[in-house]
């Protein structure tokens, strides 16, 4: 991490001390868990029913946003299991045990996953609102190379973002994400148990939400995409029917390959609709991508605070 994520990490710093490749498990815990414990279990189990369904369903920011609201809630209430005295006993004496290195290296890695997919989306966001802003300016009945250059920096910015979003994807497959083994009897299990789960879902769901963003951008060809356009035209995928089976990025671009299909300068109905067309799936994804951001803001800060706390309390035994 830089120097900026350490100062911000130091200012952060509390007054006290689906379908997926990455394992998942049911979170079970002793009957007489610390309601910490317990809280933490069932927003596990919570982020678990709204990721069981694939990534790419036509919801798939809806349910990735839950999900991503859902680890905000997690990570909070980590923190509260952090500052119990139970709990700094417990990683105090399992301190040399490679879960506590494990714990420690993954909270550096969601910190810099979580920061790079942020500048990905904020990337991501500032493209769809300048393309917005070029279709205000131009309007129905303007000259088709007018609008493709529009369309064609707003790929351009999405390719961009696709080589964040695969680093991203990179370095989430280097995190080990074998469970460790701990002493089922001790007393203090539950509390390794739980910590370890998080990790596994704070990864399955950064997963679910790098390959929503992930969706390759259709890339305009010298036949203005007429297969798709025609496609459209016919009604196959402009059906309301069709449509749902997109997610919010693939709608987005069907409106851009009707939009430059009907872009002939002419001002005739279709081109007027096709235009609206665009704007208003613009608009949706924009309002979608920009929750994504707040999420992933608070998730980071809360990221920081977990390491953070974890540091204060390894350095109590020096």
């Amino acid at each position: 991490m830089n120097l900026s994520t350490i100062r911000t990490m130091a200012a952060l710093s509390p007054r006290s001390h689906s379908h997926s490749p990455y394992r998942t498990r049911c979170v079970s815990f002793p009957a007489r868990s610390h309601p910490s414990t317990i809280k933490i279990e069932q927003v596990l189990n919570k982020i678990k029913t709204w990721e069981s369904s694939s990534p790419l369903s036509p919801k798939a920011v809806e349910k990735t946003d839950n999900a991503l609201s859902g680890l905000v809630e997690l990570y909070e209430c980590i923190e509260e299991l952090l500052a119990l005295p139970m709990t700094q006993r417990a990683l105090l004496q399992h301190q040399d045990d490679n879960f506590v290195k494990e714990l420690l290296e993954r909270s550096v890695r969601f910190i810099d996953i979580c920061s790079n997919t942020r500048d990905a989306v904020m990337c991501l966001k500032e493209s769809i609102r300048e393309l917005q802003s070029a279709l205000r300016r131009s309007k129905a009945g303007d000259d088709f190379l007018t609008i493709e250059g529009s369309v064609t920096a707003y790929i351009s910015s999405r390719k961009n973002t696709q080589k964040e979003i695969e680093k991203s994807l990179t370095m989430l497959k280097q995190i080990d994400n074998t469970p460790s083994a701990t002493n089922t009897e001790s007393q203090l299990s539950a509390i390794i148990r739980v910590l370890e789960d998080a990790s596994f879902t704070t990864i399955s769901t950064f997963q679910s939400l790098l390959m929503f963003l992930s969706v390759p951008a259709s890339k305009p060809k010298s036949n203005k995409w007429s297969l798709v356009s025609k496609i459209v035209h016919k009604g196959v995928l402009g059906s309301e029917g069709q449509r749902e089976k997109l997610t919010e990025l693939e709608k987005v671009d069907t409106a851009l390959n009707n939009l430059l299909d009907h872009a002939s300068g002419s001002g005739h109905e279709e081109e007027v609709e096709s235009f609206e067309f665009a704007q208003r799936n613009l608009e949706n994804l924009e309002g979608s991508i920009e929750d994504l951001e707040n999420g992933l803001e608070m998730l980071f800060r809360l990221l920081i605070r977990t390491r953070v706390s974890l540091l204060n309390i390894l350095s109590l035994s020096r």
